[in-house]
């Protein structure tokens, strides 16, 4: 598959930002030389970027309506069903939900051709994950404070969803054509225990699309084409158990909890490329004064490096290993020895989209070509699964300024928040070769 624009958009690397000239129609672009000069210039695609300027408010207003929708993963029936509406309004084709949850929709201007797959091969992926790392319990309302939007999951990802919406209602507005589809996806199960499940779901068939690009969150500059990996165990020690002072000496899950855990908290150091172990959450047994039967804890494993991860990995198991023998030795002559489950709750793979290849490139040009400097960065997103299946992908903030992530206190301020979302239309343009 060729990774190429027939525009040529990034067959060479980006003129400086020095050499760019503040362009002096409206937007605040900088026009710069070569194709993405002409991606500015393209008549259909300003049209597409004053669209997108003209709707900012309505689109501000799009991001408080789905953020007040909860959507915790694995329940985000509800958003998805209304983003469905939503791009079925801005005009795309055949917008779907599919079987796991996940909003399909179609652009296909496309002279001369039709596309009967559901994902062909070559066409372009453009999306945004539908849920949150809150749970059904909490209030997700909106409250507007002066420049601010606050509320839990404004920015990630209701604005990722906002921007998805408004490039898709842009692109039919202007009937800018293209040499490629653009499938637009609103994804289910990006965090946390969804493990990137909606994602998997949307690159299932076999056809390999030609890039793809997620909008994840707030920001102008930040380009993700490293993908952090991770893995996430759930372990849990069983024993017999018993009154804490009538069975004292059995092997207590307890124990070999904090034992793993100490033994965790000094892991074999890996500092290039970084790669971490952290003990997030544990929890066991049934009263003040009883020995529990069983006694859990779960552990994340991060790296960007594969090899360096199932290293750490191996390594973990090995300390697991050590906990449980070392619990039992210590248990009174003929007790039941204590077992472990190891259980892995999450697999998220790592890897990278170069930064010389076109995709990074033409997302560097357009981070330019808005008038910001760019900053090449590792996460866990969406991103993670088409990168390891040899599919471009990057992750792209889509405007604005954002803090409080993963906190009920999360906040938005639409800072430049037009330009983020044309920033991710230049790029989708120069991907699906805009003509």
């Amino acid at each position: 598959m060729s990774c190429r624009s027939s525009m040529g958009l990034v067959s060479r690397p980006p003129q400086s930002r020095s050499s760019c000239k503040r362009a002096k129609r409206h937007h605040s672009l900088h026009t710069m030389p070569g194709p993405m000069e002409g991606l500015l210039s393209h008549d259909r695609l300003r049209a597409a970027r004053a669209h997108i300027e003209r709707s900012d408010e309505a689109t501000l207003g799009r991001q408080a309506a789905l953020s007040a929708i909860p959507a915790p993963t694995g329940a985000e029936g509800a958003r998805g069903a209304r983003v469905a509406e939503m791009l079925d309004e801005a005009g795309l084709e055949n917008v779907t939900i599919d079987d796991v949850g996940n909003v399909r929709g179609w652009y296909r201007n496309v002279a001369g051709t039709q596309h009967a797959a559901p994902l062909p091969d070559g066409s372009v992926v453009l999306s945004a994950h539908l849920d949150t790392v809150f749970g059904p319990e909490l209030d997700v309302s909106v409250a507007r404070r002066g420049p601010r939007l606050e509320g839990p999951g404004i920015a990630d990802n209701a604005r990722g969803l906002a921007a998805l919406v408004a490039i898709g209602g842009a692109l039919v507005r202007a009937r800018v054509e293209t040499r490629r589809p653009v499938l637009f996806a609103a994804t289910v199960g990006e965090e946390g225990s969804g493990d990137l499940r909606g994602v998997r779901h949307l690159l299932e068939n076999p056809a390999r699309p030609h890039a793809f690009i997620a909008l994840d969150g707030a920001g102008i500059e930040r380009i993700v084409h490293r993908a952090l990996g991770c893995r996430r165990y759930h372990i849990a020690f069983h024993g017999p158990g018993g009154h804490s002072w009538a069975a004292f000496g059995v092997a207590n899950p307890a124990n070999a909890v904090g034992r793993a855990v100490a033994l965790l908290a000094d892991p074999p150091a890996h500092r290039a490329p970084r790669t971490t172990c952290a003990v997030v959450r544990l929890g066991g047994g049934t009263s003040l004064n009883s020995i529990p039967q069983t006694a859990w804890f779960e552990v994340d494993l991060r790296s960007e490096d594969p090899r360096a991860l199932e290293k750490l990995d191996r390594a973990v198991q090995a300390i697991l290993t050590q906990a449980l023998d070392e619990e039992n030795r210590h248990r009174v002559p003929g007790t039941v020895p204590l077992t472990i489950d190891v259980r892995r709750v999450g697999d998220r793979p790592s890897g990278l989209t170069p930064r010389a290849h076109p995709l990074v490139q033409a997302a560097v040009a357009a981070t330019r070509a808005v008038g910001h400097d760019h900053q090449l960065a590792c996460a866990s997103t969406d991103a993670n699964v088409p990168i390891a299946l040899g599919v471009p992908a990057v992750a792209l903030g889509a405007g604005g300024r954002a803090g409080d992530a993963h906190l009920p206190t999360e906040w938005y301020e639409n800072d430049k928040g037009a330009l983020g979302i044309v920033r991710a239309l230049l790029v989708t343009a120069a991907m699906a070769e805009a003509q």
